[in-house]
């Protein structure tokens, strides 16, 4: 079997969640090759930047640094990366540093605004054949209406008729 370390190195290169670790100044000090795919870039490019460049906002590790604790389950979209992740991050308050997980969760989030349209879609063209019964509706009782009260005026005109040939 492989040392340990040849192994931790190994599995650092073929997790599929990104790993980002942050100094106290909140500049990126090691990226995993999933973090550099999801931001789309590469690591040379990442270490030693500030991470609110890469990220946008980087209130999650300042969180987790200031009060020493996990912030768990963050969900955030990345527009300029056309990614969505969920974030673990957490303190190694002895190093001073600061980790990001981050689990990439684009295609289920797309699928799931590609089901919401899909609903509202199908929400409005039930709205639409609706709309369009109430209407033809409506024009079949306005024309019932016509024709019943030419009906009744025939019919009077019929009574009146025959009440004055018998008279």
């Amino acid at each position: 079997m492989q040392n340990t370390t040849a192994l931790w190195k190994q599995l650092w290169d073929y997790d599929p969640n990104g790993l980002l670790v942050l100094n106290d100044q909140l500049h990126v000090v090691v990226a995993n090759p999933a973090i550099c795919r999801m931001l789309q870039t590469t690591a040379e490019a990442l270490i030693g930047g500030a991470a609110a460049d890469w990220l946008g906002g980087v209130e999650e590790f300042r969180q987790a640094l200031a009060d020493g604790r996990e912030v768990v389950g963050v969900e955030r979209e990345y527009p300029r990366y056309h990614l969505y992740a969920r974030m673990l991050v957490f303190p190694i308050p002895e190093e001073k540093i600061v980790a990001g997980i981050f689990v990439d969760l684009t295609v289920e989030w797309q699928q799931k605004r590609e089901l919401h349209r899909l609903k509202q879609e199908a929400m409005q063209e039930v709205r639409q054949v609706v709309d369009k019964q109430m209407r033809v509706a409506q024009e079949i009782a306005g024309l019932l209406g016509e024709t019943t009260a030419e009906t009744k005026v025939s019919l009077l005109r019929l009574l009146e008729t025959l009440g004055r040939e018998k008279g």
